[in-house]
């Protein structure tokens, strides 16, 4: 659960603009460490691939103002595609729930702000992180864990944080959507499949109306 005083913020600090390199091997014993520990939240037995984060960044465009949030960035593949697709480095904003994933996060992005908390309470999570709505959401949560009135109430939170009309990302391994379409409240769009991913995934995109 949460820290029950509220999210515990560790602010950005003073380094090199230079990325931190991945390490695939150490990366995946964590995820594999993670899910045997906590399944249902790690919701992954490996990191995101190069192409699955490259294409979740690909909906994000860094012209647009504001923070970029990260929901269950893990060991950091799609913060990584998003920085180099030119989003600063400075404007993440990265909520996990693991606290050893969120040392590792701090290490390899010491420029973002790093939130451990609770993803599935955002606006709480987030209270008092973000001076101005975000740009997009990218979220790596495995939402098919929950039940689909959390997903929608997930989707609903993070769209009143964020700038009208701005991209929710979300990756699943499902053939369908992981939040019911609502054509009155909100437009989702699909990528591909991406074979090369293991497994096979899809990357969907939310917009409110």
């Amino acid at each position: 659960m949460p820290n029950k005083d509220g999210p515990v913020l560790q602010p950005p600090g003073r380094v090199s603009r230079k990325i931190q390199p991945l390490g695939k091997i150490e990366d995946e014993a964590r995820f594999l460490r993670s899910w045997l520990e906590r399944p249902l939240v790690t919701g992954a037995v490996t990191p995101s691939s190069k192409l699955l984060a490259r294409t979740m960044a690909s909906y994000v465009d860094p012209r647009v103002p504001g923070p970029v949030v990260e929901l269950g960035p893990g060991t950091g593949p799609v913060t990584d595609a998003l920085v180099r697709r030119g989003v600063a480095e400075d404007r993440l904003v990265l909520v996990e729930f693991n606290p050893d994933f969120c040392k590792l996060l701090k290490k390899r992005f010491p420029r973002a702000t790093i939130v451990q908390g609770d993803a599935y309470s955002i606006a709480r999570t987030l209270e008092g992180v973000m001076s101005e709505p975000a740009a997009a959401t990218v979220s790596s949560l495995p939402l098919f864990t929950k039940p689909v009135e959390v997903r929608t109430s997930l989707l609903a939170e993070i769209q009143a944080l964020m700038h009208r009309n701005a991209p929710f990302v979300q990756f699943t391994y499902a053939m369908v959507p992981p939040i019911p379409r609502n054509p009155r409240q909100f437009t989702v769009t699909a990528s591909n499949r991406i074979w090369l991913n293991l497994p096979p995934a899809r990357v969907w995109v939310y917009r409110g109306r």
